[in-house]
Protein backbone atom coordinates (compact mmCIF):
# COMPACT_ATOMS: atom_id res chain seq x y z
CA UNK A 1 0.00 0.00 0.00
CA UNK A 2 1.55 3.60 -0.68
CA UNK A 3 1.61 6.10 1.59
CA UNK A 4 -0.94 7.96 0.18
CA UNK A 5 -3.49 5.34 0.61
CA UNK A 6 -2.35 4.72 4.21
CA UNK A 7 -2.99 8.36 4.69
CA UNK A 8 -6.77 8.51 3.25
CA UNK A 9 -7.03 5.41 4.90
CA UNK A 10 -6.06 6.66 8.91
CA UNK A 11 -8.27 10.33 8.24
CA UNK A 12 -10.95 10.17 5.37
CA UNK A 13 -11.32 13.79 4.61
CA UNK A 14 -14.17 13.56 2.84
CA UNK A 15 -15.79 12.49 5.74
CA UNK A 16 -14.34 14.83 7.86
CA UNK A 17 -15.77 17.58 5.88
CA UNK A 18 -19.25 16.42 5.78
CA UNK A 19 -19.61 16.51 9.30
CA UNK A 20 -22.63 18.05 10.64
CA UNK A 21 -21.60 20.01 13.52
CA UNK A 22 -17.74 21.09 13.67
CA UNK A 23 -16.52 21.99 17.05
CA UNK A 24 -14.38 24.83 17.48
CA UNK A 25 -10.78 24.16 18.63
CA UNK A 26 -9.55 23.88 22.65
CA UNK A 27 -7.98 27.63 21.87
CA UNK A 28 -11.12 28.81 20.38
CA UNK A 29 -13.03 27.19 23.31
CA UNK A 30 -10.70 28.69 25.59
CA UNK A 31 -10.47 32.29 24.48
CA UNK A 32 -14.68 32.69 24.26
CA UNK A 33 -14.83 31.43 27.93
CA UNK A 34 -12.33 34.17 29.17
CA UNK A 35 -13.75 36.84 26.63
CA UNK A 36 -16.98 35.87 28.18
CA UNK A 37 -15.96 37.34 31.41
CA UNK A 38 -13.66 39.87 30.74
CA UNK A 39 -13.86 41.49 27.25
CA UNK A 40 -10.56 42.37 25.30
CA UNK A 41 -9.67 46.57 24.55
CA UNK A 42 -10.97 47.30 21.44
CA UNK A 43 -7.66 47.88 19.35
CA UNK A 44 -7.03 48.98 15.78
CA UNK A 45 -6.32 46.39 13.00
CA UNK A 46 -2.77 45.27 13.19
CA UNK A 47 -1.87 48.33 15.02
CA UNK A 48 1.51 49.02 16.07
CA UNK A 49 2.56 49.40 19.93
CA UNK A 50 5.12 51.67 19.46
CA UNK A 51 6.62 54.06 16.53
CA UNK A 52 9.26 52.68 14.57
CA UNK A 53 12.81 53.78 15.86
CA UNK A 54 14.71 55.62 12.89
CA UNK A 55 16.25 53.96 10.53
CA UNK A 56 20.22 54.15 9.82
CA UNK A 57 21.53 55.44 6.75
CA UNK A 58 21.63 53.18 4.05
CA UNK A 59 24.87 54.75 2.75
CA UNK A 60 26.46 53.08 6.07
CA UNK A 61 26.27 49.91 5.43
CA UNK A 62 27.04 50.60 2.02
CA UNK A 63 30.46 52.12 3.09
CA UNK A 64 30.79 49.66 5.22
CA UNK A 65 30.20 46.32 2.87
CA UNK A 66 32.23 48.40 0.62
CA UNK A 67 35.11 48.70 2.92
CA UNK A 68 35.46 45.40 3.71
CA UNK A 69 35.01 43.84 0.25
CA UNK A 70 38.35 46.65 -0.42
CA UNK A 71 39.89 45.06 2.63
CA UNK A 72 39.90 41.65 1.49
CA UNK A 73 40.76 42.33 -2.20
CA UNK A 74 44.01 44.66 -0.62
CA UNK A 75 45.06 41.39 1.80
CA UNK A 76 44.49 38.97 -1.27
CA UNK A 77 46.47 40.50 -3.62
CA UNK A 78 48.96 41.37 -0.62
CA UNK A 79 49.20 37.31 -0.04
CA UNK A 80 49.84 36.53 -3.53
CA UNK A 81 52.47 38.86 -3.78
CA UNK A 82 54.04 37.42 -0.45
CA UNK A 83 53.71 34.32 -2.71
CA UNK A 84 55.96 35.42 -5.71
CA UNK A 85 58.97 36.41 -3.62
Amino acid sequence: MTEQADWEREFDHRWANSAEHKEPSARARMLAARWKENPPDPAPFRADPDPAPPRRSSWISTVVVLGCVAAVIVLLGYAQMRAYR
